[in-house]
């Protein structure tokens, strides 16, 4: 079916959008949807131009933007792809610890115990959804060598991803997000984060190998799909005194 916007929606679109960004939009709703899947090549400018009934001028404005918000990757002369997470790119995205001379840490992964249960008036607001959805709560800590680093708790609506599951008592071989969307279509686009100074917790200490009220810097995020909406709610409590939180701020 071809996508192709009359003189009508373009100037009723989202508040007078300009045209790429209303090309963009629509792009990004296949994305999400499945339409275009993680790994596929789509139709090059001219194909989208003319399902669009647009210039090619603004297919590659609408693209550039995509790329920009790191959901398509372009390979000259081979084509455009939709992106897919891979663990290094996965981390390389959306983990910012580092040690003292400032390289960045790559962490392995042990899951502790997955759980379901009621979503409380918090989480629920912070995900989306009703107080007392059902979630998938994953516990895992995670490692730098040998070095127990993080404990984190990973809370999903169950009616996301009915079919969740980690492997207890193994090292994961995938990143949480490549599973997302390997298994789900569900791309993470970005997230957001909060930061805090907390006291280690009992069974927390016990995991990370420190004494109770051991100080911890707590980051919790919420994880989006493409289309803005929350899919995961992650609380990460990280030792710091050999390792630090690192962004750039542009």
């Amino acid at each position: 079916m071809r996508a192709v916007m009359s003189e009508t929606e373009r100037k009723s679109g989202a508040a007078f959008q300009p045209l790429y960004a209303q090309v963009k939009a629509t792009m990004t709703q296949w994305i999400g949807s499945g339409r275009w899947q993680p790994g596929e090549m789509i139709p090059n400018e001219f194909q989208l131009a003319a399902e669009f009934n647009v210039s090619q001028g603004t297919v590659r404005k609408a693209l550039m933007a995509l790329e920009a918000d790191k959901l398509i990757v372009r390979h000259q002369g081979r084509g455009t792809y939709v992106a897919r997470h891979t663990p290094q790119r996965a981390l390389f995205q959306f983990f910012r610890m580092v040690d003292e001379g400032g390289k960045r840490l790559t962490p392995t992964s042990q899951p502790l115990s997955q759980t379901q249960r009621k979503a409380t008036r918090e989480q629920a607001r912070l995900l989306g959804v009703e107080p007392g959805t059902m979630l998938h709560v994953i516990t895992r800590v995670r490692l730098f060598g040998a070095d127990p680093a993080i404990f984190e708790r990973i809370l999903v609506p169950v009616a996301l991803m009915p079919e969740l599951a980690v492997t207890l008592g193994t090292e994961m071989t995938d990143e949480m997000y490549v599973i997302y969307q390997d298994r789900f279509l569900i791309t993470i686009a970005r997230a957001s984060e909060r930061l805090r100074a907390v006291r280690a917790t009992r069974e927390e200490a016990r995991h990370l190998a420190v004494e109770e009220g051991y100080p911890l810097l707590e980051v919790v995020r919420i994880a989006k799909d493409v289309n803005g909406k929350p899919v995961e709610l992650r609380i990460s409590r990280y030792k710091t005194k050999e390792y630090s939180y690192a962004t750039e701020v542009t």
